[in-house]
């Protein structure tokens, strides 16, 4: 089994910065596929990044030049940079872990392990 906890959220107005972070536990994450996905309000969870066990990138196009993933593995932890931040950003941004590791996925489904969340609120 692995617990993923989310944190760094909060309120921010646009054009600002904002760090997440998500710390796993129950088994060493260095294997794993790591990714976030966010879901805004009336809207389904969608892909935001994921970083595979090499820390090769993966972005959404909404996203892509603006957030930055990384890991540490040292730290069974995973971070998402945000930067110039929107309004559409707001967002409860969730952790995923894909176990297999065996490739990587920009759907929900193919995800099994997942953080509770945190909530990124960008203001005009």
């Amino acid at each position: 089994q692995v617990e993923l906890v989310e944190s760094g959220g909060g309120s921010v107005q646009a054009g600002g910065s904002v760090r997440l972070s998500c710390i796993g536990s129950g088994r060493a994450l260095v294997h794993t596929v790591m990714a976030w996905f966010r879901q805004g309000p009336g809207k389904e969870r969608e892909f935001v990044a994921a970083i595979d066990w090499n820390s090769n990138p993966y972005y959404s196009e909404a996203v892509k030049g603006r957030f930055a993933i990384s890991r540490d593995n040292t730290k069974n932890t995973m971070y998402l940079q945000m930067n110039s931040l929107k309004t559409e950003d707001t967002a409860v941004y969730f952790c995923a872990v894909d176990a297999s590791g065996v490739a990587v996925y920009t759907t929900a489904k193919d995800y099994g392990f997942w953080g509770r969340g945190t909530l990124v609120t960008v203001s005009s």
